[in-house]
C-alpha cells in the first residue's frame, strides 16, 4: 500500500512540476521536431538523411501529434508524458535490482529531476532519452551483474530503442559494452557469459543494422558543425545541468558516496557490489568516448549528456539507500532543492512568437512574400509560427542556403561548405530579383550579442552572412524599408530573433 501511496504523490508533484510552462515558448529545435514530425509518418526516415538524427523521437511525435494535435502544448505533452514513466520506470529498476528503498528513491529522484523536468517541457526527444537510458543500464545490469539471462529480450530491445533515438546511444553502447568486463570478472556461469553478450549486443545491433547506411550518410554529410570540441568541463556541466546544482551535488556525493563506500568493502563476488562497479563505469566510459569522439567530429552539448543521467540516478539511489539515516536526510534535501520551480529560461526560449503576433496582427506579409532567416535552422520554426499558427497566407522562405524546398525540415547536408560558398551575389540577389514590385520580404537574424555563444565553425559563419545580407537589403535601392519586428524584444534564453520587413518599390 506505502509504494503505491508514494507512487501516486510522486506523480502528483512531477506533474505540477512539469507543466508549469507549458506551450509557454518553442524554440529553434522544437521547430525542428514539429516540422520533422509533421512529414507523413513513414517518410520520416527517409526525410532524416539530411537531418543527422534516428527516426524514432520523431515517429513517436508524429503519431502523437494525430491525435493531440500540434500546438506548443500538445506537442510538448508528449515529453511530459514520457518524463512521467520515468517513476515508475526508476522504481522498477532501482526496487528490481537493489531492493525496496533503492526503488522508492529512484523513483523520487525521477520525479523531480531538474534537467528532467526541463525537457520535459521541451518538444524535443531527451525526457526519452533519459527513460531508456536508466531502462537499459537497469535491464543490463540484471542480466550481466546478476546473471539473470531471462532480461535479456528486454535489454535488446532497449538498447536498440535509444540507439534509434539519439546518436548518443551509441556512446552508451560502448559504457556498456566496457561494463561486461567486471562482471564477467566476478561471473559464475563464464562459459556462458560471453554467448549471453553476443546475443545481447549482437541482438541490439541487428535490430539497428538497417539504419546503418542512413548513419553513414549522416556521417559523411550533415554532422554538427554548430559545436566546438569540448574543454575539461564536463564536471561542471553535469554538477549545473544534470544535478541540479552544487549543494545537491554535495549531498549525493557525500550521502550517496558513505552507501557506496559500504557496498564496496563487501567481498568481490558480492553481486550488488559487481553492479555498482558496472555502473560506474558504464557512466565514466560513456562519458570519455563520448569526449574523445567530439574532439574529432564536435558533438557535445550539455542536453546530450542526458543519456549519462539514467544511470547515475540508479548508482545514487543505491548509495542513498544504503546510507541510513543519513541518506534519507542528504535525499530530502535534494528533493526539496530540486523541486523548486525554475520557470523564466522555460518561458522564453525563444521570441519567434512575439515576432509572429507583430506580423500576423498587423498583415504585413501577403500571398508568395518572402521570409528569409538568416540563420537556416530557425526556417522550421518561423514557417510554423507564421504559417500553421498564424493562419498567415502561403509564403516561400529561403535563407543563405538559397530558395528552401521543405520548409518544415532543415538539410544539413554538406551544410558548412554551402554556407561557406553563399554570396549576396549568388544567393540573394536572385530572391530579391524574383520578388514582384510590391512584394514584400522579411529578413530574421538571430540575436548574436554573445560572441562566445556564436564561436563555432557554423555560426561564425550565421553571423557573417547575416551582417551582410542585412546591409544587402538594407542599401537595396529597389526596397523600402516597412517595420522593425518585433517592436520589443523580449530576451530570450536560448536563441532569440529580429526582424526587418521591406516592400520592393521597383
Amino acid at each position: 500500500m506505502l509504494p503505491a501511496v508514494v507512487l501516486l504523490g510522486l506523480f502528483v508533484v512531477s506533474l505540477y512540476l512539469r507543466t508549469n510552462s507549458l506551450g509557454e515558448s518553442l524554440w529553434m529545435d522544437e521547430g525542428l521536431s514539429i516540422g520533422i514530425a509533421s512529414q507523413p509518418l513513414f517518410d520520416i526516415p527517409g526525410v532524416l538523411r539530411v537531418d543527422g538524427s534516428p527516426p524514432l523521437y520523431y515517429m513517436l511525435l508524429s503519431a502523437w501529434m494525430d491525435v493531440v494535435g500540434d500546438g506548443p502544448a500538445e506537442t510538448q505533452g508528449l515529453s511530459v508524458a514520457i518524463a512521467l514513466l520515468s517513476i515508475p520506470g526508476g522504481m522498477w529498476a532501482g526496487w528490481s535490482l537493489f531492493g525496496r528503498r533503492a526503488g522508492l528513491i529512484c523513483a523520487a529522484l525521477c520525479a523531480v529531476n531538474p534537467f528532467l523536468t526541463a525537457y520535459a517541457q521541451e518538444t524535443r526527444m531527451y525526457s526519452l532519452m533519459l527513460v531508456l537510458s536508466l531502462l537499459a543500464t537497469a535491464a543490463f545490469l540484471h542480466v550481466f551483474a546478476f546473471g539473470r539471462r531471462g532480461y535479456l529480450p528486454l535489454f535488446i530491445v532497449l538498447l536498440a530503442a535509444m540507439l534509434y533515438v539519439h546518436n548518443w546511444g551509441l556512446f552508451l553502447g560502448v559504457g556498456l559494452a566496457c561494463a561486461l568486463v567486471p562482471c564477467w570478472y566476478v561471473s559464475e556461469v563464464r562459459s556462458s557469459f560471453w554467448k549471453d553478450a553476443l546475443i545481447g549486443f549482437g541482438g541490439a545491433g541487428l535490430l539497428y543494422l538497417p539504419w546503418v547506411p542512413t548513419l553513414l550518410h549522416q556521417i559523411q554529410h550533415t554532422g554538427a558543425p554548430w559545436l566546438n570540441p569540448p574543454n575539461f568541463g564536463a564536471p561542471v556541466q553535469i554538477t549545473k545541468s544534470l544535478l541540479g546544482g552544487g549543494t545537491p551535488t554535495v549531498a549525493l556525493l557525500l550521502a550517496g558516496g558513505t552507501g557506496l563506500a559500504a557496498i564496496l568493502q563487501r567481498r568481490v563476488e558480492d553481486k550488488e557490489r559487481t553492479a555498482l562497479i558496472a555502473g560506474a563505469v558504464i557512466v565514466l566510459a560513456t562519458l570519455a568516448v563520448a569526449w574523445l569522439v567530439s574532439q574529432v567530429s564536435p558533438a557535445w552539448t550539455t542536453r546530450y549528456l542526458g543519456v549519462l543521467l539514467g544511470p547515475m540516478l540508479l548508482i545514487a539511489a543505491l548509495g542513498l539507500a544504503r546510507a541510513g539515516v543519513l541518506g534519507l536526510a542528504a535525499l530530502a534535501i535534494i528533493l526539496v532543492i530540486w523541486a523548486i520551480p525554475r520557470s523564466y529560461g522555460l518561458e522564453n526560449k525563444s521570441n519567434a512568437a512575439d515576432l509572429r503576433k507583430a506580423v500576423v496582427e498587423e498583415n504585413m506579409l501577403r500571398e508568395g512574400d518572402l521570409v528569409l532567416s538568416m540563420q537556416p535552422e530557425q526556417v522550421p520554426l518561423l514557417a510554423y509560427h507564421l504559417e500553421t499558427l498564424g493562419n498567415s497566407p502561403d509564403l516561400r522562405f529561403g535563407s543563405p542556403l538559397g530558395l528552401v524546398d521543405n520548409d518544415r525540415v532543415m538539410d544539413w547536408t554538406d551544410g558548412g561548405e554551402r554556407m561557406e560558398n553563399a554570396t549576396v551575389e549568388k544567393n540573394l540577389d536572385p530572391l530579391i530579383d524574383d520578388l514582384p514590385d510590391g512584394g514584400r520580404v522579411l529578413i530574421v537574424h538571430p540575436v548574436t550579442q554573445r560572441a562566445d555563444d556564436w564561436d563555432a565553425p557554423w555560426t561564425q559563419l550565421v553571423r557573417r552572412r547575416s551582417a551582410q545580407w542585412g546591409g544587402a537589403l538594407a542599401q537595396d535601392p529597389r526596397l523600402e524599408r516597412v517595420a522593425v519586428v518585433p517592436p520589443n524584444y523580449r530576451r530570450a534564453t536560448r536563441i532569440g530573433v529580429r526582424g526587418v520587413v521591406y516592400e520592393k518599390t521597383g
